[in-house]
């Protein structure tokens, strides 16, 4: 490039012929300027100073470090970044600043500050033992509200997703009410299998009323009958319900917001083919989930009965240590405060037994206490 800018050629032309910038001819000119091109040194220069100009220098470092081995031995024993810089100061030494101090101490490896160890996450479905032990399978169940269609109703979709199967459901339902979520649980369960364990949050179309005490909802009644158990997360908090919270932002984000639907048999089309696709692409993870118990031969439904079982309740004590389970308060352990308690109600023991629920140690889960517990109504089948 220098040879041809030399014989006449224009820098810009040289720097189009060559491709590179313009810039770069210039600097190859101005370093070969004055010499023969046998006598330049054509090697690669650093962009950047050997030295940063702005570094403490080292002296001044191995002072704050000698300091700091000395302030160990004192009587106060403090040795961080805002006591040297005291101690520097009342020596009359040169003093960089407590930041530039901390900057040193930790290039230099000399910080005795405990670090945050973060805690691995706890296995899913910890909170339930059969659950994570992987024996029974864990259905999650929630609600997408407030859909609109185009000129249409509001319509409600009801969403379910196995925990470890990772196989989803979805109905759209214009005005869902209790009788809708029981006849679609019923023609999933009748062909899927029945799980071990369904999980709800404390809607009053899966929990029942709560303006009143006692209180079994159609949906408990029927996943009594089915042996299927209840299990109800803790009001207003979202952890436990993250499986099923993640798969309705994803359907509401692949179904609902990609296409428009003028009606709801275009819905409902759209969401068949959806969970198909999803069905085909988890088969390899539903294969190895749990087994589920198939559906009860000669099953009938019947609304007003309740068969005796097990219904649990996820919930977290207040500052006193209570629990607020079936509309009552219930004294569980006034040391486990603002705690998560996973209380069992067992119909035909008559009892409530109550454990205490860690995620840093998701297999220990003491029994905190049992409670008499009387169903005070007639309808209860043994």
């Amino acid at each position: 490039m220098v040879t041809a800018v030399r014989q006449g050629v224009s820098q810009r032309s040289v720097a189009h012929r060559f491709g590179v910038s313009l810039r770069t001819v210039q600097d190859w000119v101005q370093r070969a300027r004055g010499q023969r091109p046998d006598r330049v040194d054509w090697s690669d220069h650093r962009q950047r100073p050997r030295r940063a100009p702005n570094r403490t220098p080292r002296a001044l470092e191995d002072n704050v470090l000698d300091l700091r081995r000395q302030l160990r031995l004192s009587i106060l024993g403090e040795v961080g970044a805002e006591a040297i810089h005291a101690a520097l100061t009342a020596m009359g030494a040169p003093a960089p600043s407590v930041r530039t101090i901390g900057r040193i101490l930790v290039r230099h490896g000399q910080i005795d500050g405990p670090h945050r160890e973060r805690q691995p996450p706890p296995p899913p479905g910890w909170y339930l033992p059969a659950v994570r032990a992987r024996r029974v399978e864990l259905e999650l169940f929630d609600f997408i509200e407030m859909l609109k269609l185009q000129g249409g109703p509001l319509l409600d979709v009801l969403t379910g997703i196995g925990l470890h199967s990772g196989l989803p459901t979805a109905w759209p339902l214009p005005g869902a009410t209790t009788t809708g979520v029981l006849a679609c649980l019923t023609a999933h369960w009748e062909v899927d299998g029945c799980p071990g364990y369904a999980q709800f949050d404390n809607d009053t179309r899966f929990q029942g009323a709560h303006q009143h005490p006692h209180v079994f909802g159609r949906v408990v009644r029927l996943c009594l009958q089915l042996g299927i158990t209840p299990v109800f997360a803790p009001p207003r908090e979202l952890g436990l319900q993250n499986p099923i919270e993640h798969f309705n932002g994803l359907w509401q984000t692949k179904v609902w917001r990609r296409f428009q639907f003028a009606e709801l048999a275009e819905l409902v089309v759209t969401n068949a083919r959806y969970l198909a696709a999803r069905h085909q692409r988890n088969a390899a993870r539903a294969a190895e989930a749990p087994p589920r118990h198939p559906w009860p031969h000669a099953w009938i439904w019947r609304p007003q009965s309740l068969v005796a079982g097990t219904v649990v309740y996820i919930r977290r004590t207040t500052d006193q240590g209570r629990i607020t389970v079936l509309g009552q308060s219930w004294g569980v352990d006034r040391h486990w405060c603002h705690r998560l308690v996973r209380a069992e109600v067992d119909l035909r023991a008559g009892v409530m037994r109550c454990y205490a629920l860690r995620r840093r140690a998701p297999a220990d889960q003491p029994l905190l206490c049992e409670l008499p517990y009387h169903y005070p109504r007639n309808d209860l089948v043994p």
